[in-house]
């Protein structure tokens, strides 16, 4: 970042939600972040009514009159310009419209944190606009994102390599091993604690997060800047870490083999799980997931998703068109009956009558089995999930596909108490994950082999519509 009298780089800036941009402007007043002259600088944030740093720099320049004579002030835009030196500030946002060809000198990107998922258009159009510059300066101000997934917790890390010379990382949270509702865990988290920021209101927002167990998730992110989700999942990030471990081929080669299809509407993805135990009693989960090629580029910018990185690494196959190509997932499936013992293919009757077509126009029959749904069927099956999680009885090989399904895996209750993954409580909707959790009874399995194989399309399918949850 430093060079000499020249400057250059990127500066994640991070702190608890209120103090992180006051810490930004102390920095910079400070020098430890120095401010090149700059012709054009962008200010980025997630939606327009969040355009924080305009309005505290546009209440500065109002509250100067050495500043307002020289400074314009342009609400509408969210513009200051300054004629005499020609340069400009503005805020973007990422629901609007994206200029791209900006050519900044100084980019600001506000509360990354926020974008869900390892994409982020507004940030890659502006990083990828500062080429023309001589020592471009890009800052990072935002709380911390709640997955290690997520854009942010990817750039954070990176950092934390020193990989990259120019990037500087400052970053205020609470260490893990301090109580989080110690005064100790605020100060680390709050730079501003002991200055500006309102203690005994601090304090209060403590005491409410450790009397309410559904206010700790929201305080631990946001007050203490700890990568916590703020929503519940059916799958606690926790567990489903402890199960990333190494799928093993010989369970699958020894048998027997459970699947599990989820066929897709236009746009939708295709999923197809494969589960099979090996000798200790650990079930080991196989994935495949199909998608359209057509547009396929088009959905990751809007959605900011990694569709079409998940494809190049083979994580998702692209089947030709722009619906998913049914002949290609029964041949799979024929594939997969010859190679392994398969003694069950359970599958939701959604747009199964098209598959059903495509097998007979092979001349094969398969062990197909209709699974139901509702709190019934599901119930059960979520309970057995949720005891092969946390027993450690599980490997999905840290799938990130299968992990975005398991993210977003919110359950419901009934008033008798049953569960059911409920796809409107949902950060993105979840069709597949809902449709994978049934109550199966089958003469082929026993009571606790066939509520696990039933349960395990929970977190191994998904049909999530391209809905934009914004992933990278």
């Amino acid at each position: 970042m430093r060079d000499g009298n020249e400057f250059g780089g990127r500066a994640p800036l991070l702190a608890g939600w209120q103090s992180g941009h006051a810490a930004a402007c102390k920095a910079v007043d400070a020098g430890s972040i120095p401010t090149p002259a700059c012709p054009a600088t962008y200010d980025g944030a997630i939606t327009r009514a969040s355009c924080l740093l305009f309005d505290l720099a546009r209440d500065v320049v109002r509250q100067s009159p050495d500043l307002s004579a020289a400074i314009n002030v342009r609400e509408a835009a969210k513009e200051l310009a300054c004629p005499e030196r020609g340069t400009i500030y503005r805020a973007l946002s990422a629901d609007g419209n994206i200029n791209l060809g900006l050519n900044p000198s100084l980019v600001i990107h506000d509360e990354l944190g926020q974008i869900v998922g390892s994409r982020g258009y507004l940030y890659d159009a502006l990083e990828s606009a500062t080429g023309a510059q001589d020592d471009p300066l890009s800052i990072i101000i935002s709380t911390q994102a709640p997955s290690d997934t997520d854009l942010l917790s990817v750039l954070i890390d990176d950092a934390k390599t020193g990989a990259d010379p120019l990037t500087k990382l400052f970053l205020w949270q609470a260490d893990e091993s301090l109580d989080p509702f110690s005064e100790s865990a605020l100060r680390a988290a709050n730079p501003a604690f002991d200055h500006f920021m309102n203690r005994d209101e601090l304090l209060r927002m403590t005491a409410d997060a450790k009397r309410l167990p559904s206010a700790e998730a929201s305080y631990r992110n946001l007050n203490l800047n700890q990568r916590v989700s703020q929503t519940s999942p059916f799958i606690a990030e926790s567990a489903w870490r402890a199960c990333a471990g190494r799928v093993d081929d010989e369970a699958f080669a020894k048998g027997p083999v459970y699947l599990w299809l989820d066929l897709s509407a236009r746009n939708d993805l295709t999923a197809l799980a494969m589960i099979a135990r090996d000798a200790a009693g650990v079930w080991h989960v196989r994935m495949q997931f199909f998608a359209p090629l057509l547009g396929i580029g088009e959905r990751s910018r809007r959605d900011a998703a990694s569709y079409d990185l998940w494809a190049r690494q083979g994580l998702l196959e692209a089947t030709p068109g722009a619906s998913v190509d049914y002949s290609t997932v029964a041949q799979r499936l024929c594939e997969l009956c010859d190679e392994f013992d398969v003694r069950l293919v359970g599958y939701d009757r959604w747009r199964m009558d098209v598959l059903k077509a495509e097998l007979a126009r092979l001349g094969r029959e398969l062990p197909l089995k209709e699974v139901g749904q509702g709190f019934k069927d599901m119930a059960p099956a979520l309970d057995a999930l949720e005891a092969e999680l946390l027993n450690g009885k599980i490997r999905h090989g840290g799938n990130p596909v299968l992990e975005m399904c398991a993210r977003h895996a919110i359950v419901v209750r009934d008033p008798a108490g049953n569960r059911k993954l409920d796809k409107s409580k949902a950060t993105s909707r979840i069709d597949g994950l809902v449709a994978h959790s049934r109550k199966y009874k089958s003469r082929h399995l026993s009571t606790r082999y066939s509520s696990w194989v039933k349960a395990c399309p929970i977190i191994t399918s998904t049909r999530c519509d391209w809905t934009t949850y914004t992933r990278r």
